[in-house]
């Protein structure tokens, strides 16, 4: 890894911010997700939610990296952190501009966009184009990064239309037209097998949702989160006393014999 270096502050507008450079190459730009959080006006652990839940989308090295992990604790009051700051956080992350880029795909709205008009032109290592007369490279590499979440909107668009049709045939479509979209192939994709929640396989099997939860703990039927396996899949629920989505481990068919299995005994 080359070797991070604070480069002294940085002004987007008003905003006054840390400049950071190396990390993810020599002389390559970095900001931290503080900064980028007070750029957007959003809290900081908003945008920690953002990229949390979308971890394995960023690269480690080449999009993020974890300040915690890359510098010594006497060395974080040059980025900005004293003690309690440095103590209170499991991750202080560190964004590349690709990473940067990943992050506004997520967030998608104008005023990212906005913001990162003013990012490449007067931070990011683009800005080396621009002084030598080069506009062209980066108002192409804008437009790419503009088409590419175009697509990845329609795509989740006809996505979420999938998931609500009960018919078959119409969901394999909108699946197929949606990875056109994004791979611009018309792949037809495998249905998803049907799932199950703890309630579902308690009605099944005669017995109540917090068995079906302890067994499957006991097997140790649940992958990490966000993950999947064979016996299901981790997916966000609306909680039934809040409009707060919270994570619910969905049961394949492997999940409910695997159970099953275990009551009988």
């Amino acid at each position: 890894m080359e070797a991070l270096k604070v480069i002294g502050h940085e002004k987007i507008g008003e905003i006054e911010f840390t400049g950071i450079e190396g990390g993810f190459g020599k002389g390559k730009k970095a900001m931290l997700v503080k900064d980028i959080a007070l750029i957007h006006r959003k809290p900081i652990f908003k945008i920690n939610e953002l990229i949390n839940n979308n971890r394995k989308r960023f690269e480690d090295g080449i999009d993020i990296l974890d300040l915690k992990s890359v510098i010594l604790p006497k060395d974080k009051e040059n980025y900005g952190f004293n003690q309690n700051a440095w103590n209170r956080s499991n991750h202080i992350y560190l964004l590349s501009e690709r990473g940067y880029a990943k992050l506004l795909k997520i967030m998608d709205d104008d005023k990212a966009w906005d913001i990162y008009d003013e990012l490449v032109d007067n931070y990011f290592n683009m800005r080396v184009a621009i002084k030598e007369n080069k506009p062209a490279i980066v108002n192409q590499e804008r437009l790419k990064i503009m088409k590419d979440n175009s697509a990845t909107r329609k795509a989740n668009m006809l996505y979420k239309i999938a998931m609500a049709t009960e018919s078959s045939s119409s969901k394999e479509n909108l699946l197929a037209k949606a990875a056109e979209i994004l791979t611009g192939e018309m792949t037809i994709p495998v249905m998803k097998q049907k799932e199950y929640s703890a309630k579902d396989i308690a009605e099944a099997l005669n017995t109540t949702a917090n068995m079906v939860g302890r067994i499957a703990n006991k097997l140790g039927l649940k992958a990490k989160q966000p993950g999947h396996n064979k016996y299901g899949r981790w997916a966000n629920s609306k909680s039934k006393y809040s409009d707060k989505e919270v994570p619910q481990w969905l049961y394949t068919n492997e999940g409910m014999k695997a159970v099953k299995k275990e009551l009988e005994k």
